[in-house]
C-alpha cells in the first residue's frame, strides 16, 4: 500500500484550498472533534484484503503484471470459505488497537461490498451467492467488540476500468466520457459508504483523493456531508491528519502536530517536503497530527501488506514493535499497523499470537505507572512513596488547548539536589522518553519555554527492564 504523494504547487493548492478549510483562530491552532479522537485512539489497524490474496503468487504492484495495471484474470478465486471478521477484530484489539479500516477497494478495483454502482464487486461472485458483504461484517465485528470502524477507499489506480493515477487511460472523447463514468461510480460508492454503515471513525483515500478541478472524482462534499465527524484523510483540499513520511511505522523526534497549510502534501519526494511531514511545523497555523503506517509483515527486507504464503518469518519480531511504538505513540503520532487475511478469510495464526504478544508487553510496560500527576504551569514534581529505580517518563499535554511546550526538562532529586535526566522539546498527545536509569523518590518536569501556559493530562514514571 504504498502511499505516493503528489500536490498542486503551493499556491494553487493555497487558493482552492481554503473554501474548504479555514485557519485556526487567533492564538494556537487546536484540533477538531475528529483529530482529538484520532490522536487519543493511539493505534489503530488496517486490513488488507484482495482478489490477489487468492492467486498464490507474490504481490506485484507496478509493471506490465502488475496489479495497478493487469486486471486480475478470474475474480471468482476470491472465496474465503472461512471468512471470520471477529477473529481479525479480537486479534487487533488484542495488540490495544483502538480503532480499525477496511481496504473497500485497492489497486485491482474490486469492491469488498455489493454496490449498486460499480459491477466489479463481491455481488458478482459465486462466494455465497453474491450476498456477502464484508463491509458490513467488518463493521459489525468492530462495533461487536468495541474498536470504532472506519474504510480505506483505493480510488488512484483501478486495473478493472484502466485508470492510472486517477486518470482513464485513452485518448479524445472515448478517455473523457469513461472518466465521467468513473468519477461519477467513485462518489456513487463514496455515498454508499458513507450511508449504509453508520457512523465512521476515518474514511482513508490511497495515497491523497486530488482534486475535482484536477479531473478527479469530487469527495470532500460527500464525506462532510454524510459523515461529518470522522476524519478526512485526505485530497489537494484538506488533510485531517498527515502521512509521516515514510512506511516504518515510526516518525522522528520531534513531531509537532501542526502544519503550515491545510493540505498535506506540498510534493512529491523532494527531500525538504518529506522532513516537513515527519517533523510538522512548530509554528504551522493548522493542526495535522502524523499518522505513522506499517504492515505487521514488514520485517528484514520485506513489506508485504497483503498476505503472501510463506511469509510468516517477516512478521516484526516483538522489540522491534515495541521500538515501532514507542517512536510512533510516544513521538505524538498515531500508530496504523497493516494486517492480512488470508485465502481462508481468517487472519494468520502467527499474526494473531504476535499481535498478543505485543500488547501484552505495552501492558507490561505502561500498563501501571509507578507514579502520575497531572496540572498546569511550568513546574510538575512527583513524590513517589519510597525510593524508587525509574528509566522512563510518559507526557502528555491537554492537546484540546494545543501544543503549548517548546522545551522541558526531567529531573530526579539525588544526593540533596536535583540533577537532569532528560529533555525535550516537543510533547503533543503523548511522549514516551527513555531517561538515565535511576533510584529517586522525588522526579519533577520543568518546562523552559512554552507559546501559553502549559496544560499537562499526564506525567508518569516507569521502569521498564
Amino acid at each position: 500500500m504504498p502511499l505516493l504523494h503528489t500536490a498542486l504547487p503551493l499556491l494553487l493548492c493555497l487558493a482552492i484550498s481554503l473554501a474548504t478549510a479555514q485557519p485556526a483562530e487567533p492564538g494556537l491552532p487546536t484540533p477538531n472533534a475528529a483529530q482529538l479522537a484520532w490522536q487519543q485512539a493511539e493505534m489503530g489497524a488496517i486490513f488488507h484484503y484482495d482478489l490477489h490474496v487468492f492467486d498464490g503468487k507474490k504481490y506485484a504492484q507496478n509493471g506490465p503484471a502488475g496489479n495497478r495495471t493487469q486486471p486480475v484474470p478470474d475474480y471468482q478465486i476470491f472465496s474465503p470459505e472461512q471468512l471470520d471478521t471477529d477473529q481479525w477484530i479480537q486479534a487487533a484489539k488484542a495488540a490495544g488497537c483502538t480503532f480499525a479500516l477496511l481496504t473497500v477497494t485497492h489497486e485491482t478495483g474490486f469492491a469488498l461490498y455489493p454496490s449498486d454502482v460499480n459491477p466489479y464487486s463481491v455481488r458478482a461472485l459465486k462466494w455465497r451467492d453474491g450476498q456477502g458483504d464484508i463491509v458490513r461484517d467488518f463493521v459489525n465485528s468492530c462495533r461487536k467488540y468495541g474498536l470504532k470502524p472506519g474504510l480505506y477507499l483505493g480510488i488512484r489506480w483501478n486495473a478493472f476500468l484502466g485508470v492510472y493515477d486517477f486518470k482513464v487511460q485513452g485518448e479524445g472523447a472515448f478517455r473523457e466520457n469513461r472518466q465521467a463514468y468513473y468519477n461519477q461510480m467513485v462518489e456513487g460508492m463514496l455515498t454508499e459508504l458513507c450511508t449504509r454503515y453508520g457512523d465512521l471513525f476515518e474514511i482513508w483515500f490511497d495515497g491523497g483523493a486530488s482534486h475535482p478541478d484536477l479531473g478527479a472524482p469530487d469527495v470532500l462534499p460527500i464525506v462532510k456531508k454524510y459523515q461529518p465527524n470522522c476524519l478526512f484523510y485526505h485530497n489537494n483540499q484538506l488533510a485531517e491528519a498527515r502521512w509521516g513520511g515514510s512506511e516504518s511505522g515510526t516518525v522522528p523526534y520531534p513531531c509537532w502536530a501542526t502544519f503550515p497549510t491545510p493540505y498535506s502534501h506540498a510534493g512529491d519526494t523532494d527531500r525538504n517536503h518529506i522532513e516537513l511531514l515527519k517533523q510538522g511545523d512548530p509554528e504551522g497555523a493548522y493542526w495535522m497530527p502524523a499518522m505513522s503506517d506499517a504492515p505487521l509483515r514488514g520485517y528484514n527486507g520485506r513489506h508485504e501488506w497483503f498476505w503472501e504464503p510463506g511469509d510468516e518469518a517477516h512478521i516484526f519480531p516483538l522489540p522491534q514493535l515495541m521500538d515501532m511504538y514507542a517512536r510512533s505513540v510516544g513521538h505524538n503520532s498515531t500508530l496504523i499497523i497493516g494486517l492480512t487475511p488470508d485465502p481462508r478469510g481468517l487472519l494468520p495464526e502467527p499474526d494473531v499470537q504476535r499481535l498478543a504478544a505485543w500488547g501484552a508487553e505495552i501492558q507490561r510496560r505502561y500498563g501501571v505507572p509507578l507514579g502520575t500527576t497531572s496540572g498546569e504551569g511550568n513546574e510538575y514534581e512527583l513524590t513517589l512513596p519510597e525510593p524508587t529505580r525509574l528509566n522512563q517518563i510518559i507526557l502528555r499535554e491537554d492537546i484540546a488547548q494545543g501544543e503549548r511546550v517548546r522545551a522541558y526538562t526531567v529531573e530526579a532529586f539525588l544526593h540533596g539536589q536535583w540533577q537532569e535526566i532528560g529533555q525535550g522539546s516537543c510533547i503533543g498527545h503523548k511522549r514516551i522518553q527513555a531517561l538515565e536509569t535511576v533510584e529517586t523518590q522525588r522526579v519533577r518536569v520543568r518546562i523552559s519555554a512554552s507559546v501559553a501556559k502549559p496544560v499537562l493530562a499526564e506525567m508518569s514514571v516507569f521502569l521498564v527492564e
